[in-house]
């Protein structure tokens, strides 16, 4: 049997109807049938999701493989069985809510094998008012690191992968991880590739905001998020430099958004004791990995230096004086916010009328 030159991972619990719109992507991909496998793993679904993988593979001989398993609880452990199976030159990992543009592999394939790359990010898009991160995909660009682009905000493992470094260092997802299980195992596959690419010229990845926001990542809640948050700073820690430009960059994403994300205004909503539980959670990762501190725009550099001190009460305060105010003060550095949004949608903005004043209030320093 030839090997196939990609396999696309798909990991499948309830995600009916869109995984049908998800397969369909799959079996009118450009690159052709001959060279695409899908091994798609039934995580215990109980809506229909495992009768529609069985359709697809009845239809579709050679194309699909379908193997079934108990509810894990995440997304991790199917993942990680189907990486078990697949016998790509490539992997892509495919969220089975959403879909693939229809050139999207033959794409991609195509700019790892000329720039003999070991990651490619290729474009991907909001759907349904799915919000994704566009500065890395300001342009097309063979080689692309931490410190000159954007790839800080690009750790979801929805990219093109080639499989034998990945087998090669051991990398899997933490299965103990409901949710971010991607993020560390896609920093680690980032931090450790001789090369890593973009394709922006060609919308490859559709990502879907479900109508009952039933994501993983939507629907998560403030300790899952801890645990992995605490994950992906330890891989940073381990794999990066201290003080080097590579840290630097992936600590002003994951504290000067991710962090301060975990003490907005739905912290109000737990109970106290997990209120008090976040607080110092936060404010143990601030002492523990933050040297950015200085860098980050208010107020959330005082949530944090709060949080720091363990002043509960300072912290849900600043919060509650937020909400009196009728509307938050969230503001983005410079830096974040040149790298959320593209180089060309900024010249657009300030195009506009208004222009002016919305940046001046998103952003600070």
């Amino acid at each position: 049997m030839s090997t196939p030159d990609v396999t696309v991972v798909v990991a499948v619990y309830n995600t009916m109807p869109y995984l049908t719109t998800c397969l369909t992507s799959l079996v009118e991909q450009s690159i052709g049938q001959g060279r695409l496998e899908v091994v798609a793993v039934d995580d215990g679904s109980t809506d229909g999701s495992g009768a529609e993988l069985a359709r697809f593979a009845r239809e579709h001989p050679g194309l699909f493989r379908i193997e079934r398993q108990a509810n894990s609880g995440g997304p991790a452990a199917p993942t990680n069985r189907a990486m078990e199976l697949a016998r790509g030159r490539y992997v892509f990992f495919l969220g089975a809510d959403d879909w693939l543009g229809p050139q999207a592999l033959e794409r991609l394939v195509a700019m790892a094998d000329r720039y003999e790359s070991d990651v490619v990010l290729g474009k991907m898009v909001g759907v349904g008012g799915r919000h994704v991160p566009q500065g890395i995909f300001d342009r097309t660009e063979p080689s692309v690191g931490f410190t000159d682009s954007a790839l800080a905000w690009a750790l979801s493992d929805t990219k093109l992968f080639r499989r034998e470094p990945l087998v090669r260092h051991g990398l899997r997802r933490r299965e103990d991880l409901p949710v971010y299980s991607d993020q560390p195992f896609t920093l680690q596959a980032l931090l450790r590739a001789r090369r890593v690419s973009v394709l922006a010229d060609y919308d490859c990845y559709h990502a879907v905001l479900r109508a009952d926001r039933a994501n993983a990542t939507v629907r998560s809640g403030h300790r899952d998020r801890l645990r992995g948050l605490t994950e992906i700073l330890a891989v940073t820690d381990r794999l990066t430099e201290p003080g080097s430009e590579v840290r630097l960059a992936l600590h002003r994403r994951h504290f000067g958004w991710d962090v301060p994300q975990l003490l907005q205004a739905e912290l109000l909503g737990k109970p106290e004791a997990e209120q008090r539980h976040v607080v110092a959670e936060v404010g143990r990762l601030v002492r523990a990995h933050c040297d950015v501190l200085a860098e980050l725009g208010e107020p959330e550099r005082l949530r944090l230096e709060l949080a720091r001190g363990d002043r509960f009460r300072a912290v849900r305060g600043l919060i509650e004086d937020e909400l009196g105010r009728g509307t938050p003060r969230f503001e983005l550095p410079r830096q974040l916010w040149r790298d959320m949004v593209p180089e060309r949608a900024r010249r657009e903005l300030r195009r506009r009328q208004g222009w002016r004043s919305f940046a001046n209030r998103m952003t600070r320093g």
